[in-house]
């Protein structure tokens, strides 16, 4: 692997670069894996992983060796999420800056394909989540990733930045792991080498900087900002935050962090706020920079005033609902498409507020939607946390809940009518048994396709 000379000359006088072993570690073809387990999601065996954990994450594991996940059920159940070790070190940011969880409102600005979205969903497990993708097609796997993680109280929405300051929403926590020029993901993805420049770096400053502008907006007064990169130039890392503190709104946090870790703390050229980078030469991990900020000001996004534009359930559907899942009872009940959904009851008026303003993907769990009398369940119902026991369930072996994941035909002795097919106490999805076949109901766009 031959790393850009541009690249290896602009970081001749970054704090923590150490050129020999920067270009050895690249060169070398070493892999790191790491998983970060779902507390709300553990199978009936404690789903074992050999490895070490990670040291700024209570729930980050890195392996010994990188299994074959498609062909692990678990994963598709949403026990766990596979994510790089140095993107963890969120946890360890909002630990420190947010002791109390309890009842936030966070935003993920530019969530795809999930993992960070999966890490505030479990940190902030009663507050509401706003996991945002700008581009439609990325949209879909958050939506699924986030599906999977089973949190209730989450919304996806495909929105350009600026649209949240015309919702009039605002936040406690805004998470912006912006788009960058990558270049602290090359060990992992070599093909991404072709297209860093100096000029693709000056471009995604610019873009960085437009982000940030239009969001800051929707940050409530002393409300928590994160600014991530996978990129190692100064221009997309501290120069940014320069530009953001030159506003003078931001109180820069600092993040206590043990020697032995080996991130490098650096130090913002103008306003010496404090940074931190993760060099893959020097600890588990690819290349990454996080920076946290404190707003002094308060939040200005007001809003257009739009009627809300959710549609609700008629009585007798509503009854419906609640026959068929007596828990909806505690939620607020509401229409997308034929989909009935829910969410808790507390966020109800903020869902309404961003279903007036912005285009949602997925809002909360789906229940299902009704054909005359009968309802057909949503898979998310079976892959949220809720409890579903009042349902039939199926417990499947490894070889039978890899021939579900496939849609494949199963031989199983369930009850008569709709099923939960689980493996080691995780649900998998539905089937639906009559007198003659079982119908396999799990999503044909997500099915294995490896054999």
């Amino acid at each position: 692997m031959t790393l850009p000379p541009d690249l290896i000359q602009s970081l001749q006088s970054v704090k923590g670069f150490r050129e020999s072993s920067f270009k050895g570690v690249h060169e070398s073809g070493e892999q790191v894996t790491a998983i970060r387990l779902n507390p709300a999601k553990k199978s009936s065996t404690s789903h074992s992983f050999i490895g070490q954990p990670i040291p700024w994450c209570p729930l980050g594991i890195y392996l010994d060796e990188r299994p074959s996940f498609t062909l692990d059920p678990s994963f598709h159940a949403g026990a766990y999420y596979v994510q790089d070790a140095s993107s963890m070190f969120l946890w360890e940011v909002i630990a420190q800056s947010v002791p109390d969880p309890q009842n936030k409102k966070v935003l993920d600005l530019c969530a795809a394909p999930g993992g960070k979205s999966t890490l505030l969903a479990s940190y902030f497990r009663d507050g509401l989540l706003v996991s945002n993708e700008v581009i439609k097609s990325r949209a879909s796997i958050l939506v699924e990733n986030l599906t999977k993680w089973g949190n209730s109280n989450v919304i996806v929405t495909n929105n350009d930045p600026a649209h949240f300051t015309q919702a009039g929403i605002t936040f406690d926590v805004i998470v912006v792991d912006a788009p960058c020029s990558g270049s602290g993901l090359f060990r992992k993805d070599p093909d991404a080498i072709a297209e860093w420049s100096l000029d693709h770096v000056q471009h995604c400053s610019l873009r960085q900087q437009r982000i940030l502008n239009d969001i800051i907006p929707s940050l409530n007064e002393n409300g928590l900002l994160i600014y991530a990169t996978c990129s190692y130039s100064q221009e997309e890392d501290e120069m940014i935050v320069d530009w953001l503190m030159s506003s003078g709104e931001f109180e820069a946090l600092a993040v206590n962090i043990p020697k032995d870790w080996n991130i490098v703390e650096t130090f913002s050229e103008k306003n010496n706020a404090p940074c931190y980078r993760f060099y893959p030469d020097q600890l588990k991990g690819e290349g990454f920079f996080i920076a946290a900020f404190r707003k002094k000001s308060p939040a200005t996004a007001v809003g257009k005033g739009k009627s809300a534009s959710l549609k609700l359930p008629q009585k007798q559907e509503l009854e419906q609902v609640r026959a068929f899942l007596s828990i909806a009872e505690s939620f607020f009940v509401f229409k997308q498409g034929d989909q009935f959904r829910f969410i808790d009851e507390k966020w109800h008026h903020d869902l309404q507020q961003l279903a007036s303003n912005l285009y949602i993907r997925k809002a909360g769990v789906g229940v299902g939607e009704l054909k005359g009398k009968d309802m057909i369940p949503a898979h998310e119902l079976t892959m949220s946390t809720l409890p579903l026991h009042h349902f039939n369930q199926v417990s499947v072996n490894t070889e039978e809940a890899l021939k579900y994941l496939r849609r494949q035909d199963l031989y199983l002795d369930s009850s008569k009518g709709w099923n939960l097919v689980m493996y080691e106490s995780l649900p998998l999805g539905w089937i639906k048994s009559l007198p003659n076949r079982i119908n396999n109901y799990y999503p044909q766009e997500w099915r294995i396709l490896k054999q």
